[in-house]
């Protein structure tokens, strides 16, 4: 079956990204390094409030993949949090209750509602938290995360299905409802050149409360540590509770970054 430039099959599905985008991810460590070059300039970001923040991390990676983004937001004033569950071997139903105990300790402790940033399937376990648990969210980040359209539209579906022991088709009811509008304000990044996941999968539905923020040339592999995708993360957290306003793509990574209207053309 053939498929047309725009990531479809002839049948209307959506595809994998293509065998040159996968081999390109390996710029990933290039964009770390980019980060580590700039970091006196996404310090300029603005301050956080103190709010806990959760990182989950995507399908394969553990604690330490996240480890850069935490420490970037405890250093602009978060109280940052790893989610000490070890490698993430996917299960979205096996892992909920574990999660959302993870979730109501860090509430406990802090006081406070607490904000998600999931990358990949971390960012699928984030808005599905978001939908049991609102009243302990406080806001949502997610980074290349396949949520919407034909999920199954990645590279690795094969290997989630293996390694969890759950299929996608096993969930359509939760589907249905993570590609929907969240409870809580919610900002999706995400990348056209990712090689992991199809981009179009990383689409919400924007709102008053809901973005997509595109970032060019970004690889799956290093959307976590992308300095632009860095500064957007800090930008959205650092707005007030229950406050949203629309990303502003001026500043320093300006360049980085799709307009408004182009990042949600499909």
């Amino acid at each position: 079956m053939s498929s047309g430039p725009d990531g479809t099959r002839d049948s209307g599905r959506l595809r994998p990204p293509g065998i040159g985008l996968l081999l390109a991810e390996a710029r990933g460590l290039l964009e770390f390094n980019a980060s580590l070059l700039l970091s006196p300039l996404l310090m300029r970001a603005p301050r956080g409030d103190g709010h806990p923040v959760l990182a989950l991390p995507g399908f394969l990676a553990s604690d330490l993949s996240m480890a850069p983004m935490r420490r970037y937001l405890s250093e602009l004033g978060y109280e940052a949090h790893a989610w000490r569950m070890g490698r993430n071997l996917g299960g979205l139903g096996r892992m909920r209750d574990s999660l959302r105990m993870r979730l109501a300790e860090i509430h406990a402790a802090s006081r406070r509602k607490v904000s998600l940033i999931g990358w990949s399937l971390g960012g699928v376990y984030a808005r599905d938290l978001a939908l049991q648990a609102p009243e302990m969210v406080r806001y949502v980040v997610t980074l290349g995360s396949p949520f919407a359209n034909d999920v199954r539209a990645t590279n690795v579906t094969r290997l989630y299905e293996a390694l969890s022991g759950e299929r996608v088709e096993d969930f359509a009811e939760q589907r249905e409802a993570l590609a929907g509008d969240l409870p809580v304000p919610t900002s999706s990044i995400y990348s056209r050149a990712d090689g992991i996941v199809n981009w179009r999968t990383c689409l919400l539905r924007p709102s008053a409360r809901a973005e997509n923020i595109e970032v060019h040339l970004a690889s799956h592999i290093g959307l976590g540590v992308n300095p632009a995708a860095l500064w957007a993360v800090a930008d959205r957290l650092a707005q007030s509770e229950g406050e949203f306003r629309p990303f502003d793509r001026a500043g320093p990574f300006a360049i980085a970054y799709a307009p408004a209207e182009q990042a949600v053309s499909a």
